[in-house]
Parts: C-alpha cells; structure tokens; sequence
C-alpha cells in the first residue's frame, strides 16, 4: 500500500529542507520513499522551473505561469509520482496543485473551478492522502527567503500578493480538515519537524503502513 504526502504553505516555511529531513526519518523505520518536488522533479519539469522562477521574467501572464505549473505537474505525476504509488512506495511532494490554487487563484485572482478543472486533467486527477501546510507570518517568511539567498521571480512579488496566498492556504485547509495538518513553521526546525514526523506517523499507522 502506498501513500501520498505534499508539504505546502507561502515562502519561508522551511518546506524543502523539512521533506528531506521527513523522508530520511521514514527511511529509517525501513519504509520506502520516493521525494520529489515542484516545479521541477523531472528533467522536463526542472527545464520549466528555470522559466517560471527566473526574475527577468517579469511579463508572464498569470494563465501562463498557472499552464506551465501544471505542464510541470503533469510531467511529475506521469513520470514520477504514479509510478512510484504503483510501487508500493510512500511520495513526499515538496509542493503539489495546492500551490497554484493558493498562488495562481487566490493570489493571482484566477478562477478556482478553471484552475480545479486544469489540474484534474493534468494529474489525472490524482489527490494527495495527507497534506502539511507549513504556516507562518508573510513577513518572518519572506525574510527567512532573502537571508537564505534564494529570492526568486514569486518571492518578488508585493506583500498583500503573499497574505492572500497565506489566506488562501488557510481557507483550503480549513475547507478539508481530513487530509490537511496545519503545522506552526515559525518555530526551531527540530519542533516543525517533529510535529511533521507525528503527523505522517499516524497517518501511516492508520493505514497499515507502520507498527510501533
């Protein structure tokens, strides 16, 4: 039995370094893991990020940076994530389709029911089993980014563009408390990735999938 697991929430979250950290801790128990990531996790996938995140490309339209996330997406799901969930393998996404609902629709202003109708199509309408929303204020965020060095064409954007996406997280993991955790990013690495750990653990232990 497999299982699918996506880290999401705005900028700053610690959601990359908190995954590996995760998928480490699993492979330890002896589970098998795949983790990936978006945009990127294939060559294709790794090619588009390279335009989506560049910080000259200040013109994109919005319906363009949505397609090309899902054009990414796509190419993840089919390559990567399926085959590893017919493996038998537990998927860790450091970002899924959530992204683009918090950051195309509700940051954006696009339609979600346009963006929900997209998305099914290019995952074939795959849904993850249990998503972490690694929440913290816009500005500790935002900040967390620009001392990391890692600033990039999303991160530029103005400050009520990231509180909406911040609402919009909050908003879609309130509206599915069954397979969204809220986890307090805020606080010292080893108190997130704990609470992370437990999360995962007992959902994997609901499924069969653990034993203590």
């Amino acid at each position: 039995m497999s299982l699918f697991i996506t880290l999401e929430g705005p900028e700053g979250g610690g959601k990359s370094s908190q995954a590996a950290e995760l998928a480490d801790h699993l492979r330890a128990l002896g589970l098998p893991v795949e983790l990936t990531r978006e945009p990127g996790g294939t060559p294709i996938g790794d090619q588009i990020r390279a335009v989506l995140t560049h910080l000259e490309n200040t013109q994109m339209d919005a319906r363009t940076e949505f397609l090309l996330f899902s054009a990414s997406r796509a190419q993840l799901v089919a390559q990567v994530i399926h085959p590893s969930l017919n493996a038998g393998k537990i998927v860790i996404s450091d970002r899924f389709f959530d992204s683009s609902l918090a950051y195309q629709g509700y940051g954006q202003g696009l339609e979600l029911e346009t963006l929900r109708a997209i998305t099914s199509f290019a995952t074939g309408g795959l849904v993850p089993d249990l998503t972490l929303l690694l929440d913290l204020p816009v500005e500790q965020g935002l900040q967390r980014r620009r001392q990391g060095g890692q600033w990039n064409r999303l991160d530029a954007f103005d400050l009520e563009f990231h509180r909406r996406v911040r609402e919009g997280y909050l908003a879609l993991a309130a509206a599915d408390p069954t397979r969204w955790q809220v986890v307090h990013a805020g606080r010292p690495f080893d108190q997130v990735q704990a609470d992370l750990r437990a999360a995962v653990e007992a959902r994997l232990t609901q499924a069969g999938l653990l034993a203590f």
